[in-house]
């Protein structure tokens, strides 16, 4: 699979430079919305902590008096092409089929926010501007190269050694590069050295809870010494398995799905029986998997729990995101 991935990475970024060739020469420009847009992305394929960062924006925001609303593609939901508003910020009118599983797991965590899916972020930018929002967090949005942004932000893991959307150098576009810690030195000065005008930051990843289906906290400790079968759906599955091993979980069988995995019957059927066989006591999974399964029949005698994530940054960046911001006429932080 890997292999495969930096087959079909070679072609990604030779169609990226091509894009971002037509939009430096200008032959091709992006449109400006009504409302600050903040762009959050990466450039490696797989997961880059892009949502729970997005999660950590919001919860500044809000805290700072700014409405936030989150535009995003909405992946394999039904809304996908033909878009759809999953929340206005007083109630959601949609359910995680219809705009794919992270912005429904976003809209679960911050209800009074705006979320808008579909592929044309123009006219959810148009929406939520309507709807009177003020920011436009758009989530995935790095290569979403048609709609202006005020702000863009790239999160990358230089430790990992994954195949790229687009090359390297392409991060000199960015306002802000967030690094992730715990990559060697010398990889982390190499960056540095050929990014010198992006401000650069460092972020971790750490456990913020346990929660029930209900999303009610549970004791990790307490949970920890059951017997655990752990499965996720996430795109680095590896991942989700180094914060177990960080909590102290030793599950005794780990079950991994594909990326956005809708848990279908059969799933179902071989958690179930992984279950029983090994005769466990509990589940645990990730939030985004959480989504899916909540309210599933077929786990009604299974109890499962799942792992809140949250990063940790410098403050100084908030700052700077807002001295972006104020150039649209929003508050200071």
């Amino acid at each position: 699979m890997k292999h495969v991935l930096r087959f079909l990475s070679l072609f990604h970024q030779g169609a990226c430079q091509i894009k971002n060739a037509l939009y430096r020469t200008k032959i091709l420009r992006p449109k400006k919305g009504p409302l600050a847009v903040v762009s959050v992305g990466n450039i490696s394929f797989g997961g880059s902590e892009k949502t729970p960062f997005v999660l950590t924006l919001i919860a500044v925001l809000l805290k700072n008096g700014v409405k936030p609303a989150v535009v995003t593609r909405g992946y394999k939901g039904k809304w996908e092409r033909m878009g759809g508003i999953l929340s206005d910020g007083k109630s959601r009118s949609g359910t995680w089929t219809e705009s794919g599983d992270e912005p429904y797991m976003i809209s679960l965590n911050y209800p009074e926010i705006g979320v808008f899916v579909g592929k044309n972020r123009f006219w959810s930018c148009i929406k939520a501007y309507n709807m009177g929002f003020q920011v436009a967090i758009l989530d995935d949005g790095f290569q979403h190269r048609r709609l202006y942004r005020d702000l863009d932000i790239v999160l990358y893991d230089p430790s990992e050694n994954l195949p790229l959307r687009e090359p390297l150098s392409s991060i000199k576009r960015a306002d802000i590069l967030l690094l992730k810690e715990g990559a060697d030195a010398k990889i982390e000065q190499n960056i540095f050295l050929r990014l010198p005008e992006v401000d650069t930051f460092s972020y971790t990843v750490s456990i913020e809870g346990l929660y029930n289906m209900e999303r009610i906290e549970e004791s990790i400790s307490a949970l920890k010494e059951k017997r655990v079968l752990a499965f996720c759906g996430i795109a680095r599955p590896d991942r989700f398995q180094k914060l177990l091993e960080q909590a102290g979980i030793k599950p005794l069988h780990f079950i991994p799905f594909p990326d956005h995995h809708p848990y279908p019957l059969e799933s179902v059927k071989q958690i179930s029986d992984l279950f029983y066989g090994h005769k466990a006591d509990v589940c645990f999974t990730t939030e985004k998997d959480a989504v899916k399964i909540k309210g599933n029949q077929a786990f009604r005698d299974i109890p499962v729990y799942y792992l809140k994530i949250g990063i940790q940054t410098e403050e100084e960046l908030f700052a700077r995101v807002f001295s972006y911001l104020k150039r649209r006429g929003l508050p200071d932080a």
